[in-house]
């Protein structure tokens, strides 16, 4: 009888699983969309993925009517094994294809959210900014300790965090995908108008120059992030050595009727892997901590929802130099709302 290690190293003997390991190491994805990326049947991907998920080599997911499929960190795959075999994906035939062809199922996704937050920023104020005690901006800018700071609000939204940013810092750098949201946002910062600028931008391209911030404040925004560790790259490249980031969001909860009604794509964030992927990016003291606060909706039936919700901070190393290495540079093709100041 063959052993574990044996067994496992015959289910990675394989070039298509190792194409489909390598998409699933990198984002999680229903097997409609790993099967677009890999420019296969939906039912041949489906046989690979059984004896992966029979080895202990995948994670899956229910988020409503659908299973999302990941590589599972945790599971029958030695971190150092995979490291190796990462290492290696660029010389498999077709990674370049699949990875252009992934690109293309997250841009599918930041579309849809894109259309679902022009659609309904003219009612965001009142349906996406409602919170039982309304303490968790509050936590988050707590995270700073000292004025004078250059800070950006990514996925700003209609201004709800910017609003309370503008009171502490020197200048706010709002970005979001949304024209409509930050038409929105215009208007609510109106007051603000010669401290705050508005950029339009995804937040794995942000439309920030390397180092160009003190820090970063990413308020309930990462569980609409196709790639959550692309865009933790981005604001790492945009932090200034020493720079923190903070990151407010909701914990896992069970309302899939979220994914359809708010365009959410992850019913909340699993904070131990976050931490992972932030300490990967790059962040160090990297801390998790409870807030003892609500996000709330209006479910099914207009029935109240409430949801409970974490923070997240960390810092760039003050020794740490710009490091557009470890991300893209911003596209100068970004609009930025309006004129800079």
């Amino acid at each position: 009888m063959p052993s574990p290690l044996e067994t496992l190293l015959k289910i990675l003997a394989d070039a298509t699983r190792l194409r489909l390991l390598g998409l699933l190491a990198r984002e999680e994805l229903q097997v409609g969309e790993l099967a677009r990326a890999v420019a296969m049947s939906q039912s041949r991907v489906s046989n690979h993925l059984k004896l992966l998920r029979e080895s202990g080599l995948l994670e899956e997911r229910r988020q409503g009517a659908h299973v999302l499929v990941r590589l599972a960190r945790d599971g029958a795959l030695p971190d150092d094994l995979w490291n190796a075999i990462e290492s290696r994906l660029a010389v498999i035939e077709g990674r370049a294809d699949d990875l252009a062809r992934l690109e293309q199922v997250l841009e599918e996704r930041r579309k849809k959210s894109r259309a679902f937050f022009d659609r309904v920023a003219p009612e965001w104020d009142s349906v996406g900014s409602a919170f039982e005690h309304g303490l968790v901006r509050w936590r988050a800018l707590a995270c700073l300790v000292q004025p004078g700071l250059v800070v950006a609000d990514v996925g700003c939204g209609t201004g709800y965090l910017s609003r309370a940013l503008v009171r502490f810092v020197d200048r706010v750098i709002a970005i979001d995908h949304s024209v409509a949201m930050l038409a929105r946002a215009k208007e609510n910062l109106a007051a603000h108008a010669d401290r705050v600028e508005l950029r339009q931008g995804e937040l794995d391209r942000l439309p920030l120059r390397d180092g160009e911030v003190d820090a970063i404040f990413a308020s309930l925004v990462l569980h609409h992030v196709p790639d959550v560790f692309a865009a933790l790259r981005e604001m790492r490249r945009a932090l200034k050595p020493g720079g923190r980031l903070v990151i407010t969001d909701l914990l896992p909860h069970k309302e899939a009727w979220m994914s359809e009604v708010m365009a959410d794509l992850k019913l909340g964030l699993d904070v131990t892997e976050l931490r992972s992927r932030a300490e990967k990016a790059g962040f160090v003291d990297v801390a998790v901590e409870p807030i003892d606060d609500r996000y709330v909706v209006k479910g099914p039936a207009g029935k109240r929802v409430e949801l409970p919700l974490f923070l997240l901070h960390g810092r760039i190393p003050t020794n740490a130099a710009s490091d557009a290495a470890r991300g893209r540079p911003a596209s100068a093709s970004n609009e930025i709302i309006p004129e800079r100041r």
